[in-house]
């Protein structure tokens, strides 16, 4: 089974990882991972996981052994975490977002419509792609 985890900045600008809220998977357990890195959010995540199925195990009960997570962001995460690898400077050339409203998102001022989330991942996606076919000589 497919599971959407959502990447979002937390308490203390940490990241945490949680289970898609607004999809019914028809688990009886709860999963969360937290981190000052996103990588290091996954990793626990990952450790929240092994946890809960060591007592599933422990306990006699079945854990499904087909769990799959597709890691995705929040656009104010995902923002947090390349801020310094990209500038809003930068990230409005690459989407068409103003920078005083990429800041809003960042910053937790306001939430883009799903509009708006669409066209910052299809730029994104877009700027990947065209890194993706760069050679050196």
């Amino acid at each position: 089974m497919k599971i959407d985890v959502i990447i979002e900045t937390g308490f203390d600008k940490r990241f945490e990882a949680v289970i898609d809220p607004d999809k019914e998977y028809g688990l009886s357990f709860g999963l969360f991972g937290e981190g000052h890195s996103v990588q290091e959010c996954i990793d626990d995540f990952h450790e929240s996981v092994s946890e809960m199925k060591e007592y599933y195990v422990k306990n006699g009960k079945e854990f499904p052994d087909d769990l799959e997570f597709s890691f995705k962001y929040d656009i104010a995460s995902f923002l947090a975490h390349y801020s310094d690898m990209l500038s809003l400077s930068g990230l409005e050339k690459i989407t068409g977002i103003n920078q005083r409203q990429l800041s809003h998102y960042l910053n937790g001022v306001k939430k883009p419509r799903q509009e708006t989330i669409q066209k910052i991942e299809t730029g994104i996606h877009r700027f990947a792609s065209e890194l993706s076919q760069v050679n050196f000589v």
